[in-house]
């Protein structure tokens, strides 16, 4: 024979190559978890809804404002106290406990109007327990696609999660809006409760990987020395201090002019409330666009570097739609704007994820969370007052300019510049 058998000894030696990863688009077990998300997704948007439409139908547009306000003072205060439980539980327990909770409750509150009529004490009271779990779902939802996944498949998550949330986005509220043309709130509460329930099931079926020793032990210190710890951790840490700065920083920039300010330049070109639809649909079909292609691509190399690039670049966005010449211009500009902020988000998500230590990443999301949905809220009575001061033109360059401050920063600091997500 002109060729020579390899002895047995040989062949052992002989490297085998690994399996190809089997990618988060195709993965079964990051499909479950995904369907989960936006069921609840959608239902978030269904009960606002809901709860909105009640509160206009019982009491004056101010006391309705302020019922949806309520909402987010427990899920500010508690906000870290619900990353502490979902390192301490583990992340599958506490999503699970919260959307059986918030089922139980909407579905309660649904049964309560068939024999009530709602007043504002009760709507308020309503608003409260729900951000209080909200505060717990949320770092626990955060911090479970590591659990999920390889760390190679954090962007291609963090990009379906963007799509998630587009899509609960944009079918959430004509679905609450059906809901409560055919039956009123009732209706809407009804089913914001069972689209909480279609995602138990779903979440129950995850297969999880093992979490640190102390969390399957249930054995944890008191809460607070738990927090301390965390916030001790995150502040020492090389990449995740850095980073939640950047993310701080930008997010305050960027939430104010693209929320309050956008309604106000609306209404100051007089482009009505058509013009604003097509700016806020633009701002979602480039965010939609961005979160396909991380998703379908899965790694971006030197993401660091290229998160404080896109987010300086969306800084010069949000200036420029204040100077749009017309609504096709400023849907235009709303399409990039869409485009570099869903790709910012998506990596600041997949970069703390892998930087973050599992013990810590329940506290880790808690903070990041507490800043984009907590503290950077807090600009909107500012920018308010501020247009109503100077107009929209110099609010929103200072606003890009805080903004651009974050993507500077990502600039600056060495370890956020070189971060890199593996691949």
């Amino acid at each position: 024979m002109s060729e020579t058998a390899l002895p047995v000894s040989a062949l052992a030696s002989v490297p085998v190559a690994p399996a190809p990863e089997r990618p988060a688009h195709r993965d079964g077990n990051v499909l479950r978890w995904l369907g989960a998300y936006t069921a609840s997704m959608v239902g978030d948007s269904v009960y606002y809804l809901a709860l909105s439409w009640a509160a206009t139908r019982t009491g004056s547009p101010a006391q309705a404002g302020l019922v949806l306000a309520v909402g987010a003072v427990p899920r500010a205060v508690l906000m870290l106290g619900g990353g502490v439980l979902a390192d301490r539980f583990g992340p599958r327990r506490v999503v699970i406990g919260s959307d059986a909770a918030r089922c139980v409750f909407i579905l309660g509150m649904a049964a309560a109007l068939l024999f009530t009529t709602p007043t504002l004490w009760l709507l308020a009271a309503v608003a409260l327990v729900f951000g209080a779990v909200d505060a717990l779902f949320l770092p626990a939802v955060g911090a479970l696609p590591p659990r999920i996944t390889t760390p190679g498949q954090l962007a291609r998550v963090q990009g379906l999660r963007g799509l998630a949330a587009r899509a609960a986005h944009v079918t959430g509220a004509p679905l609450g809006g059906l809901a409560v043309a055919l039956g009123g709130s009732v209706t809407a509460f009804a089913v914001a409760g069972a689209l909480f329930a279609v995602s138990i099931p779903l979440l129950l079926a995850l297969r999880i990987a093992p979490g640190p020793a102390r969390e399957a032990a249930g054995q944890a210190g008191t809460a607070w020395s738990e927090l301390v710890d965390g916030l001790r951790y995150i502040r020492r840490h090389r990449v995740l201090a850095p980073l939640l700065l950047v993310v701080a920083v930008g997010e305050l920039g960027f939430l104010g002019p693209l929320n309050i300010g956008l309604t106000l330049l609306v209404q100051e070109r007089g482009w009505g409330a058509d013009g604003m639809g097509w700016i806020v649909a633009a701002f979602g079909a480039g965010a939609g666009a961005s979160s396909l292609a991380l998703a379908v691509k899965g790694r971006v190399p030197r993401a660091g570097l290229v998160q404080a690039l896109v987010l300086s670049a969306g800084s010069v966005a949000v200036a420029a739609l204040a100077f749009a010449p017309s609504i096709g211009a400023a849907v235009a500009v709303g399409v990039l704007i869409g485009l570099l902020a869903g790709l910012s988000g998506a990596l600041n998500g997949a970069l703390l994820q892998t930087a973050s230590d599992p013990a810590y990443l329940g506290r880790v999301t808690s903070v990041a969370t507490l800043f984009m949905l907590g503290i950077a809220p807090l600009c909107y009575p500012l920018t308010g007052a501020a247009v109503s001061l100077w107009g929209t033109g110099p609010v929103f360059v200072v606003s890009a300019a805080v903004c651009g401050t974050g993507g500077l920063l990502g600039f600056v600091f060495r370890a956020v510049r070189r971060a890199e997500l593996p691949g």
